[in-house]
């Protein structure tokens, strides 16, 4: 015990969906497909990255880092979930919780990182077209590669370190599927000033900046295709980074409402399923976009396969 109000937290207990008992085998169930289907898709997409000849360009370099991103992000959180899920709630103890925690923030950092890499790479091909072989070289999405992964694992140290030294009172029930950030704030007796200080300056650096500068690339796409005189030609160009744009939109989208929005207790279910759709059906939306509309993935397989 460390006062009248605060014990030492063990483990904590997830809820998970127990609100909707009645329908925990359609959850398990859909998750569960979803979550073999994502896993299946993302690994196939990098293996034909990584044996194919044909997709050695850039933007399948960054995009086969972005699907192990994917995978870190629901494998992290999809198992012990299905366990929660199906046993109607269930406990985490306290150091795999703030791993959990610890492996989501940087997985997802580095898939932001990476999304700005692949709109810089767009930006080149697209309105710098002649210079685009020479500046964006192999060496340089290395470069790009190993900063996203190298920051993304980076920013999550602090705000991870200050949530290991938060007290909790009275109780140790996160009402979500996974150790997220709110919810663990939510039942901390600590101050946690800090802790909501150092996530804005997190969000400026992982969130704003990097929308900034994918907002900032699409409209000098949009100005270079705007000035292509046929109607063709712009589509042809625009195709080229519609799917990247798509993927931006979700990913982002899904993010800022979880993170961003302002919680309250009556949008604590609202919060449960923007967090599964991107954990599990964000992931599983970027293979599709990319691999159903990529002519290039499509015949890599088909000759990986003949």
């Amino acid at each position: 015990m460390i006062g009248n109000n605060q014990t030492t937290v063990t483990e904590f207990l997830l809820l998970g969906f127990t609100k909707y008992h009645p329908y925990k085998f359609w959850i398990f169930f859909l998750t569960l497909s979803v979550y073999i289907a994502t896993v299946v898709g993302n690994l196939l997409i990098i293996t034909l990255v990584l044996l194919s000849p044909y997709l050695k360009s850039p933007m399948y370099f960054f995009l086969s880092n972005l699907y192990v991103s994917d995978t870190i992000v629901t494998t992290n959180i999809i198992p012990n979930m299905l366990c929660v899920t199906w046993q109607d709630g269930g406990t985490i103890s306290y150091v795999p919780c703030l791993f959990q925690f610890y492996i989501h923030g940087s997985s997802s950092c580095a898939g932001c990182f990476l999304l700005t890499a692949m709109s810089y790479d767009r930006y080149l091909a697209i309105c710098n077209p002649l210079r685009y072989t020479a500046i964006m070289e192999f060496k340089l999405c290395l470069q790009l590669g190993l900063f996203s992964w190298f920051f993304g694992f980076l920013v999550p140290v602090m705000s991870t370190t200050m949530i290991s030294c938060m007290e909790f009172c009275d109780t140790n029930t996160i009402n979500h599927f996974f150790c997220d950030l709110v919810p663990l704030l939510e039942i901390s007796c600590s101050d946690i000033s800090f802790v909501k200080l150092e996530m804005f300056l997190v969000s400026v650096f992982v969130l704003i900046l990097p929308s900034t500068l994918i907002i900032l690339s699409y409209v000098y796409i949009l100005i270079t295709v705007l000035k292509i005189p046929s109607t063709s030609g712009r589509q042809k160009v625009f195709s080229t980074c519609s799917s990247h744009l798509t993927v931006v939109c979700v990913y982002y989208g899904t993010v800022l409402a979880i993170y961003t929005i302002p919680s309250s207790k009556n949008s604590i279910d609202t919060d449960k399923f923007l967090s599964l759709l991107y954990t599990v059906v964000t992931p599983l939306l970027n293979p599709i976009i990319y691999g159903l509309r990529s002519q290039e993935i499509r015949n890599a397989l088909s000759k990986l396969i003949g």
